[in-house]
């Protein structure tokens, strides 16, 4: 069942999805999780389906941004004294 402009367009791959993320990160200066989340709003993508289009290495980009947000907001207390 396509239900949105960006699967009935069948022009997004896990490919072209990251080099779209990659280029908002850097244009942008977004984090990975943010230009996620500005794609799915530009091409009308239901965050919730977004998953099959994001492939491993970006995974690894958004899982690492979140270890470091957990470091920096105190999940492990790190001293700059």
């Amino acid at each position: 069942e396509m239900n949105d402009s960006a699967e009935s367009n069948n022009f997004l791959t896990k490919t072209k999805f990251a080099t779209m993320v990659e280029q908002t990160v850097v244009g942008k200066k977004m984090s990975y999780m943010d230009a996620v989340v500005h794609l799915c709003d530009e091409n009308d993508i239901d965050p919730l389906d977004v998953k099959k289009f994001i492939s491993v290495i970006i995974k690894d980009k958004i899982a690492g941004e979140a270890v470091t947000l957990n470091l920096l907001e105190g999940g492990n207390q790190l001293s700059f004294e």
